[in-house]
Order: structure tokens, then sequence, then C-alpha cells
């Protein structure tokens, strides 16, 4: 009698648990033969399994289990929406492309419309504001949160100001609520980039949810993985619409894939000088994308998301643990400070030189580089800077002296759930070595 394919797939799935526990166990640690990463992916059977299983259905495209994550990363936030994309960066291409849309009627940004950021951080928040043709306004950054000052924000501002684009740096927070503020004052829009700060919190609330857009990354050294991915969160439906349509190749119908008359009307709309009754999942409102993510990477982030309560407890344990081992240098390097009534959910450890200590950043981090100790400098440093903004027109709101500190000066090192007691005692032990010889 033929097997069965409930029974195929669930033999399958136990050889997949089985393949788990003998490939991918953990190997002791050899201090200065061992690699310290500064981040990296933590995941057990249930990631694999999600995978296999979700591979098995052979569909390729984004699904049921898209799906049912989005539904429960929106939960976990308290939000309406949760749309899935292909990475963090492309969340932000998308919530930043979705404020130009003109179904925003008057509140819609427009080329040449100017957006307050930041000058020291990642690329991806900057690239697309000059994509979309709009005027990065640049403030500077407050030591040691490494945050935007938020002091310089009305001195950033212009008749063409239009939005607050700003991330949360290294899973510090800014403050949020006072942007929220600052924005809806002035008719603002204010997209929160949380990419590195999911599950951080400010006045007991998770950052992502003061913004009207906020992002999210799921890369490998992120807080949670589906390899490669993103999210975009809302609590706007408008903006959800908005954001699904760019995402969908700009198509105006917001049917998921394999669904077909989600709207009860496929013909019988008639758009812009579109014939009456056109197909709807093929009639255009925006120049979009296709940014979608597949079900096997959303398969993976669905056992992820169960263990982010715990992979915060341990970031900020780690924390905890690095800044005690390291008070004894504070005469050498600035240590990080976390934002006033804020529970971060830290990516990394950020550490600055002192202007006059008697080392430098770069002997610094190659003696702990040797150590096999991973460490990072602050992404593209001052960007203004970077040789691919050379001729790009932005506006400078103050002197980014601190953001040219940042660059110069400042490294950080990993604290992530991968990072045992024992890896954080040779982080701690490698840095007074280091900064002491």
């Amino acid at each position: 009698m033929p097997t069965s394919k409930e029974t195929l797939r669930a033999n399958i799935l136990d050889l997949v648990r089985q393949y788990h526990d003998e490939a991918f166990k953990p190997e002791p640690f050899e201090p200065g033969r061992s690699e310290v990463p500064y981040s990296g992916r933590v995941f057990g059977q249930e990631e694999i399994v999600n995978l296999v299983d979700s591979s098995l259905d052979f569909w390729l495209t984004a699904g049921t289990w898209a799906e049912r994550f989005e539904r429960s990363f929106a939960s976990f936030f308290g939000l309406r929406h949760a749309l899935l994309t292909n990475s963090g960066s492309s969340a932000n291409l998308l919530a930043i492309s979705a404020l130009t849309s003109p179904k925003l009627g008057h509140k819609r940004i427009n080329p040449g419309d100017e957006v307050i950021t930041t000058a020291a951080g990642f690329p991806t928040t900057l690239n697309p504001i000059l994509q979309n043709g709009l005027t990065p306004v640049f403030v500077d950054v407050e030591i040691p949160g490494y945050n935007a000052d938020l002091s310089q924000l009305e001195r950033a501002l212009s008749d063409k100001t239009r939005a607050v684009f700003f991330a949360h740096t290294l899973g510090n927070v800014f403050d949020a609520q006072k942007v929220r503020e600052f924005a809806d004052e002035r008719g603002l829009w204010f997209i929160e980039d949380c990419c590195d700060a999911v599950g951080s919190r400010l006045h007991g609330k998770l950052v992502g949810t003061f913004g009207d857009l906020a992002t999210t990354s799921f890369y490998p050294a992120h807080h949670i993985t589906m390899g490669e991915g993103g999210c975009v969160l809302t609590n706007n439906s408008k903006l959800g619409k908005i954001v699904k349509s760019y995402r969908d190749w700009g198509r105006d119908c917001w049917c998921s894939p394999g669904a077909n008359n989600t709207c009860k009307k496929r013909f019988d709309w008639q758009l812009g000088e579109m014939p009456r009754g056109y197909d709807h999942k093929y009639t255009y409102s925006h120049i979009g994308y296709n940014l979608k993510i597949t079900d096997m990477q959303a398969a993976i982030g669905v056992a992820q998301l169960e263990r982010l309560p715990g992979f915060v407890t341990a970031r900020r344990k780690n924390f905890d643990m690095l800044k005690e081992g390291l008070k004894d240098l504070e005469d050498l390097l600035i240590l990080p400070e976390p934002a006033a009534n804020s529970e971060p959910s830290w990516f990394g450890f950020p550490l600055m030189i002192r202007e006059k200590a008697p080392i430098s950043r770069e002997r610094l981090i190659r003696k702990l580089e040797a150590r096999k100790i991973a460490t990072r400098v602050l992404f593209g440093g001052n960007l203004t800077r970077q040789p691919a903004y050379a001729g790009t027109r932005y506006r400078v709101a103050v002197d980014l002296d601190r953001s040219d500190e940042v660059m110069n000066r400042l490294f950080w090192v990993g604290l992530y759930p991968g990072l045992d007691k024992q890896r954080i005692e040779y982080m701690i032990d490698s840095l007074h070595q280091a900064a002491r010889e």
C-alpha cells in the first residue's frame, strides 16, 4: 500500500529535526580561537522545520505563512498593519514612497520637499529620500546615545519640510514621543526606522508605534531573522493600502497572491483613463516595485517571533554585563547610555575613544580582531562625506561635528543572544588588555 503524502511529510519533518540536532551542535568556546561575532542568527529545530514544511507546498511567493507572520507581528506591536517586504532597506523605500502617493491629496510629499534626518547612520535610511527626489536635511547626533539631537529640529525646519525620518541607533531609542508631538504640531509625517530596535520601548511603549509608519529588518544580524526580509508597520489603513500597492507592482488591487476578487467588484472599476470594467488586478495607481517576500522566509520568521521576548532579555543582559565590566575603562572609552524612560533592545554595544586617550580606534579594533572579536563602525559614519553622496542635493541644518566624531572615534561590539557569559567575559578581558597595552 503506497505511503500517504501526510505520512511522508511527517517523516521528512522528523528527519529535519534529527538533522538539526546533528548538524548544529553547539561548539565549545576556545578563547583566541573561536570567533566572537558582532551578531548572528540564533535558531532551533522549529525554524528549519517551518522552512522545509513551507517548501513542500512549493508556494514560491508570499502566501499563508506570510499572512500568518504579518498578523502576529502586527499584534506584537498592537498595530493594524504589518506588510512584509524583502529587506529592511526595501521597507524604508516603501515607507518614503508611500508618502509620495497622489492618494494622500494635499498631504502628499512632492519632489523638492524636505525630510529631516540624521547624518550619522546607515545609508538606506537616507537613500529613499534621495531616490524619491526629496531633499534630506541633516541634524547632528548626540553622544553617548548616538541618536538625532532633537534640540536641532527647529533649526532644521523650513517651509518645505514635510516629514521626519529617524532611526533608533543600535537599539537605543530617540525620544519618539517628542518627535511625534513636533510632527503633529506642524502637520508633518513621522517615520521610525526600527531596523536595529525591535523590542525597544519608550515610556513602556514599543518603538515603532509612535510614527505614522515604522520599518524593521530581518537580516541575519538583526533581532529576528528570515535571512533577508523586512516589514513596514502602520496603524493607518490608508497608508497600509498604499504601501501594499507600492510593494506589489504599484497595482490598485489589494488581493493577496492567488486571490482574485477581494474587493467584490473586480470588473466594475473605472480609474484614470482606463475603460470601465478593466481588470482591477491589472490597474496601476502607483509607479511601484515587486518587493514581496517568499513564504519560506516568512515561515522562518513565524518561529523566530516566538523567540523574540527571550532575545530581547538576552540582549539587555549582555549589555548590562559589558557595561559593568568596562566601567573602569571610562577614562579611555565613552560607554553608551540608554535614553531617558527607555528600555532598549540593544543591537550592539557602542564604544567611543575619548579624544585625548593614548590609543586610536584603529589600533584598538585591530587588537580585538586579532583575538577573533568582531567589531563594526557606526555604519556609514557622517554620510555627507561618503563618495556616494558627492553632488547630491541636501541641506545641513547645523555643523555635523559630532557625526564626524562618531565617524572617527566610535566602534561597536556584539551582544546578541548567541553570546554567552563566557564570551562576554572574554570580550571584557580583551578590551582591558587592548586598551591598557
